[in-house]
């Protein structure tokens, strides 16, 4: 329930946050129905700056919020949270404002909920995009131990386009082909990937790196992310070869620009559930949208 008493809001403290407050932040994210993600936090906190509101009651953390910057031309917004006992008094519209004002006036983007869709348009922000979360249990369509296994039969395995684990030698071409996509440098979070993912899948053809994605766990699923290729054949390939991988259900957020990945993956058992909307607030994120399939989490950009 949500408080009855409203909150001098002025008076709320901001603070960084660090790695002692995964709980806390685990705890905010169970009690708003979502899932805990310890693992998600840590690499949140490590690879961008956590703001927290403590809760005047002692009892763990208010509010949350967390920026990933990708230098003067991008920061990105997410994991913007309240207590459901704090609910519509203000708080998230005080976080936000305190966590614009620290990114220095560089363009901001966010992926938004339907509820927290009216609070970032009143600070200005406008849609630019939509994803679709598509989750359940892959189904391949061949049998274990066939040639169709991993790639399934309406998969396109082109001559000479193959898909392997990743290693450290891959690292420099993985951030060439992210940066062609994203826009941008994210060498600061990419690096972090073979420690935080528990899969990491690169594509080559021709002896070029064209697309890789990770694997990594989310509760009881695993999600898909960063999932990024030259084309829809290879991001197919890519995710196949993850799901090979695993036996829990897998999870991914979709651009919905992607019409072809999003219906294949329904075919392969993966049903539509929750969309968020991409917002931004100054200039538009550049790069090439076409082979940004998902993201490699919602909170990151």
């Amino acid at each position: 329930m949500p408080s009855s008493l409203p909150l001098p809001l002025a008076g709320l403290p901001v603070r960084r946050l660090t790695r002692d407050d995964l709980v806390p932040c685990a705890d905010l994210c169970e009690d708003r129905g979502w899932p805990r993600d310890e693992h998600r936090w840590g690499l949140l906190l490590a690879a961008g700056v956590g703001f927290g509101i403590d809760s005047p009651d002692g009892k763990g953390l208010m509010a949350t919020c967390v920026t990933t910057s990708y230098g003067p031309r991008l920061t990105a917004i997410g994991m913007l949270l309240v207590a459901g006992r704090y609910a519509r008094q203000g708080v998230a519209r005080h976080l936000m404002h305190q966590v614009i004002e620290s990114t220095g006036g560089a363009p901001l983007s966010l992926y938004a909920t339907a509820s927290g869709r009216p609070l970032y348009e009143k600070f200005g922000f406008a849609e630019v995009g939509r994803t679709e979360r598509m989750s359940g249990h892959f189904r391949p369509t061949a049998g274990p131990g066939s040639p169709d296994a991993v790639a399934g039969s309406d998969v396109e395995v082109r001559p000479g386009l193959t898909v392997r684990p990743a290693s450290a030698g891959d690292l420099q071409a993985m951030l060439r082909l992210d940066a062609d996509a994203f826009g941008l440098d994210r060498t600061h979070l990419l690096a972090r990937l073979p420690a935080f993912a528990d899969h990491l899948r690169v594509a080559e053809e021709g002896g070029e790196l064209v697309g890789y994605a990770a694997l990594w766990p989310s509760s009881g699923s695993h999600a898909v992310g960063p999932l990024i290729a030259r084309d829809t054949a290879t991001a197919k390939l890519l995710v196949s070869s993850l799901a090979d991988a695993t036996d829990r259900p897998l999870r991914a957020d979709i651009d919905a620009r992607h019409k072809e990945l999003l219906g294949w993956l329904g075919k392969r058992g993966l049903q539509p559930g929750s969309g968020t909307t991409v917002m931004s607030l100054g200039e538009r994120q550049p790069g090439d949208w076409t082979q940004r399939f998902a993201p490699l989490s919602v909170a990151t950009g």
